[in-house]
């Protein structure tokens, strides 16, 4: 197999003329968790979540406000006193002024308070786990465009080694024509197959680009960045799917963010039954008054000093809206309920149907690779004989189209094996991600 695989990556793309930057599976991944919007968009998430999380929010802190009021009047007044006596006063000032700092804690509300707390724990865990889940999403995306451009490496491989053998055999029925022994015809057909290859060659430069500007994208850089990656696929051959299974359960973000949905909609139930019961509020605060009036028994007044109050308010009846918001939380729970279960569910089916295509994919992978062997054997034999001229050019492109094959599905089973080990550990949580 190593003068086959010299054949293959004789002529990939790593050794153009142009110098290219060698981008390791391991540089891409930490280049997108640096670069990629979408992670740093779920980070700055993750980050609001945690810091929504206070006490504040939960309502168990008190407020303290400065207030402030002065009115002003100015008014015709007439004054009629209790022995009879008028008075009267046009444009008649009066100014009431108050200022100060108030005080108002919510002291007890049915224990709302305490729900909307644990409330926030539970919305930052979920932020956590959201974040987590974006970022096995786009280091997933990483690693399959990565791979895909490696399987279209390879594939780019396979067709240049047909071009190289191409050219020898137009080579050759050229030699043969110039002496003699082939027609005009050789040649030409010997020409069109030749050009039949580099059509593909062509066709199959666009996609490596169009995988690079892919990848690009996904590092966000500059999407004309050329670089080449490495010229291997190798993959896990041992992954056990109970193992994965039991991983999965305890570690996959989007399993963990349902159970956290469903703690999230049973505090919410908390919460709405907590406004059955009485609200207890203090007030405090100190303030400062003052007044005047042009007009009347006290023309100046003012005063400072503490105020405090507690205040009490008890819920009788709100036309039934109580039980109604009950029933509407509680049929959130279960919806949330039945999300959970049917991401288990979902869950369990990915990894099932994942296994069993990884598994094929393992066996597939060795039946190319001996379908490689005998191809490449039967392209010797073939081009031998063509060279001696014992074969027509018909079995000559037969064996070398077979060849290119047998390549290009072996570059297939590769890749098609690790994209199922990639998506397996995905959902497992377990990708690496350094």
């Amino acid at each position: 197999m190593q003068n086959l695989y010299k054949i293959i990556f004789l002529f990939i793309i790593g050794f153009s003329a142009q110098a290219q930057e060698l981008l390791s599976l391991e540089d891409a991944v930490k280049i997108a968790l640096e670069n990629n919007y979408d992670i740093k968009i779920a980070e700055n998430n993750s980050k609001i979540d945690a810091t929504n999380n206070n006490l504040a929010n939960a309502g168990m802190l008190p407020s303290l406000n400065a207030n402030f009021t002065n009115n002003n009047s100015q008014l015709d007044t007439k004054q009629t006193q209790g022995d009879g006596t008028v008075r009267e006063l046009d444009g008649a000032k009066n100014m009431n002024l108050t200022y100060g700092v108030g005080l108002d804690w919510t002291i007890f509300d049915g224990l709302s308070m305490f729900a909307r707390k644990e409330q926030l724990n539970v919305l930052e865990q979920q932020g956590k786990a959201e974040l987590q889940t974006a970022i096995l999403t786009r280091i997933s995306d990483v690693y399959t465009t990565y791979f895909d451009l490696v399987q279209q490496q390879q594939v780019l491989a396979s067709i240049d080694t047909a071009i190289v053998i191409s050219n020898q055999r137009l080579t050759t029925a050229q030699n043969r024509f110039s002496i003699g022994k082939a027609s005009k015809l050789e040649v030409l057909n010997a020409q069109v197959d030749l050009n039949s290859d580099l059509s593909l060659q062509l066709r199959q430069k666009e996609l490596i680009k169009i995988s690079k500007i892919r990848l690009n994208e996904l590092l966000v850089r500059d999407i004309q960045t050329d670089f080449k990656v490495t010229n291997e696929v190798t993959f896990e051959q041992n992954l056990d799917f109970n193992e994965l299974k039991s991983t999965a359960e305890k570690q996959n973000p989007q399993l963990q963010a349902q159970i956290l949905s469903k703690k999230v909609a049973d505090l919410n139930l908390k919460q709405v039954k907590g406004n059955r019961y009485p609200t207890v509020r203090v007030t405090s605060g100190y303030n400062f008054t003052r007044s005047e009036a042009s007009l009347g028994f006290i023309t100046q007044s003012s005063g400072q000093g503490f105020v405090y109050g507690v205040t009490a308010t008890v819920p009788i009846f709100n036309g039934f809206l109580q039980n109604k918001n009950e029933k509407v939380a509680k049929y959130q729970v279960e919806n949330a309920g039945f999300l959970l279960e049917q991401q288990k569910l979902s869950l369990s089916s990915q990894l099932s149907s994942l296994y069993a295509s990884y598994q094929t994919n393992l066996e597939l992978v060795k039946v190319e690779e001996k379908n490689v062997e005998i191809a490449k054997q039967n392209l010797d034999i073939t081009l031998a004989k063509f060279k001696i001229g014992t074969i027509t050019t018909i079995e000559f492109r037969t064996a070398q189209q077979n060849f290119v094959e047998a390549a290009v599905r072996y570059s297939n089973a590769q890749y098609v094996t690790k994209l199922s080990e990639i998506n397996l550990k995905e959902l497992a949580g377990t990708l690496k991600l350094n």
